[in-house]
C-alpha cells in the first residue's frame, strides 16, 4: 500500500518511532499543544488527528485512534506497516471492574480478554488474550511508582460494545479483571503480527462498583498523570 494510505495523509518520515494513541482527536490536539515543543499536524483525515514534536529533546508523534477495536485495528495497523511506527501506547479510559481500583487509578494492560473476531481474519480460530510488549510494561510500572501514581497492572477486557449486558462480567470479576475498555486487544494483536510493540494505559473514568463516572469534559482534559506516564517511556 502506497503513503498516503486511505486514512492517514502524512508523508513518508512524519511519525516518530513512538506513537501515543488516545481514542479522542481532541485528546490528540491536548497532548500535543500541551506536552510537545513545535508540535506539527500531519494527519486530519476525518478529523483524526496527528502531530509530531519533541518531549525533553526526544522526538514523540501522538495519533487520535477513534472507539473500538475496527478504529484503532486500521490505524496502527498503518502506522506499525506503512509508517514503520516502532511502538504505539494507547492512552484512553477504562471502567473499573474491582472495588480497589477507583476512579481515577491507572491501569496497565499486562494482557487483553476478549471476544472478538479481530484475530480469525488473519487465519487463527482459536481463543485468545494478546499481550502487552514487556519492556514497555516493565518501563511504564517503574515509573508509576517513580511518580507515585495510584497504577494497577494485570487484564483487562476488551469489548466490542459501549452498551449492552454481558453474562461474562462475574465471571471475569472471578478472575479479577482489573477493567473494560475497547481497543487493547486490536492494539496488541497487530502489534504481534507486525513484529511491533505495544502498551494500553488507562485511566478509569468509571465503576461498574460504586456507580461514579468522571464526565465527558473532565475525561478529555483531566487524565495528565496518564499522558505524563506515556511520555515518560515513549
Amino acid at each position: 500500500m502506497p503513503i498516503p494510505t486511505p486514512h492517514i495523509n502524512a508523508p513518508a518520515g512524519a511519525f516518530a518511532d513512538t506513537v501515543l494513541m488516545p481514542g479522542d482527536p481532541k485528546r490528540s490536539r491536548l497532548i500535543a499543544e500541551t506536552f510537545f515543543e513545535n508540535p506539527v499536524l500531519v494527519n486530519d483525515v476525518r478529523g483524526v488527528q496527528g502531530y509530531t514534536g519533541t518531549w525533553q529533546g526526544k522526538r514523540v508523534s501522538v495519533m487520535a485512534s477513534g472507539m473500538g477495536a475496527p478504529s484503532i485495528g486500521i490505524y496502527s495497523y498503518e502506522l506499525f506497516k506503512f509508517y514503520d511506527v516502532k511502538s504505539i501506547i494507547r492512552l484512553g479510559s477504562a471502567g473499573s471492574m474491582r472495588e480497589d481500583i477507583k476512579v481515577r487509578d491507572i491501569v496497565i494492560a499486562m494482557s487483553a480478554y476478549n471476544h472478538s473476531s479481530y484475530l480469525k481474519q488473519f487465519g487463527f480460530t482459536g481463543d485468545n488474550a494478546p499481550c502487552a510488549d514487556y519492556d514497555l510494561l516493565s518501563r511504564a510500572m517503574e515509573a508509576a511508582k517513580a511518580m507515585n501514581l495510584r497504577a494497577h497492572c494485570g487484564a483487562v477486557f476488551t469489548s466490542e460494545a459501549f452498551y449492552g449486558e454481558s453474562a461474562d462480567v462475574a465471571a471475569l470479576r472471578a478472575q479479577h479483571v482489573m477493567a473494560v475498555e475497547m481497543e487493547a486487544a486490536a492494539l496488541y494483536l497487530n502489534a504481534a503480527l507486525t513484529g511491533r510493540k505495544a502498551l494500553t494505559i488507562c485511566t478509569i473514568s468509571d465503576s461498574a462498583i460504586t456507580g461514579e463516572s468522571l464526565p465527558a469534559e473532565e475525561r478529555q482534559s483531566s487524565f495528565l498523570d496518564m499522558i505524563r506516564l506515556g511520555l515518560a517511556i515513549a
